[in-house]
């Protein structure tokens, strides 16, 4: 999923292709790990690998990914929720994936200095876990609700290449929301209708969004992208339009 904050279309800088690199690699190793290694059966796998050819991660290093999250590997993943505010009381949750909680956990503490951390459990209610699914066709005479219909989600909202990187500027973008369990069959109707599928999993959508101004959105989102940047935060998901 794109980021919903300030710096959403920032460029990746060269100094930031490893960093890139590993995230790429480990959303497959988190998509194999929860639905299998067969991208036929695993939209979100299936999606993960597009996303890494596009972003020009060479077809080996992919290989080992995909060999590592089926087993070959024996390092062991731990998925970790952390739970709290950024500046000016804006309710985010934040996934990391670590194969060392002892050396990551401090690190986000440490990260959560400029806003607030919270208890497991102590804003998830202001957040709905569904399925999603961000897709993307050619522009042109479509009706979002009647394909949302045909895919069999719950909803469909539009969705545009400034809220997700993967969306081209000149497509029709649309994020489709469905049960987490329908993750899969809802990618793959959609596919056969002639959507190019970029995100799909379970995530965390806000149910309100509070009001910010210009300069507390800038310091919110400079926070969010702090988050961001480590190396082993997997998602945010922040209460910011």
């Amino acid at each position: 999923m794109g980021k919903q904050w300030l710096h959403s279309k920032r460029a990746v800088a060269s100094t930031k292709k490893t960093q890139a690199v590993t995230k790429l690699v480990r959303e497959i190793m988190v998509a194999i790990k929860t639905g299998g290694a067969d991208p036929d059966m695993n939209a979100r796998l299936c999606a993960a690998c597009e996303k890494a050819r596009k972003n020009n991660v060479s077809r080996d290093v992919i290989d080992r990914a995909l060999k590592k999250g089926a087993g070959d590997d024996k390092t062991t993943m731990d998925h970790i929720v952390f739970e709290g505010y950024a500046p000016h009381k804006v309710p985010l949750i934040v996934e990391v994936m670590t194969d060392n909680s002892n050396r990551t956990t401090p690190e986000i503490r440490v990260l959560f200095r400029a806003g607030q951390l919270g208890t497991a459990g102590s804003n998830k209610f202001l957040f709905d876990h569904v399925g999603l699914v961000e897709a993307y066709r050619p522009a042109g005479e479509i009706d979002l609700e009647e394909a949302a219909i045909e895919a069999e989600a719950n909803e469909v909202e539009p969705l545009s290449a400034e809220q997700n990187d993967d969306i081209p500027e000149d497509a029709l973008g649309a994020r489709f929301l469905t049960e987490r369990t329908g993750i899969h069959a809802v990618s793959q109707r959609l596919s056969a209708m002639g959507w190019s599928i970029v995100t799909s999993e379970m995530g965390y959508l806000p149910k309100n969004f509070p009001e910010l101004t210009d300069e507390q959105l800038e310091a919110a989102g400079e926070f969010l992208q702090a988050l961001d940047d480590h190396d082993d935060v997997h998602r945010v998901w922040a209460a910011v339009k």
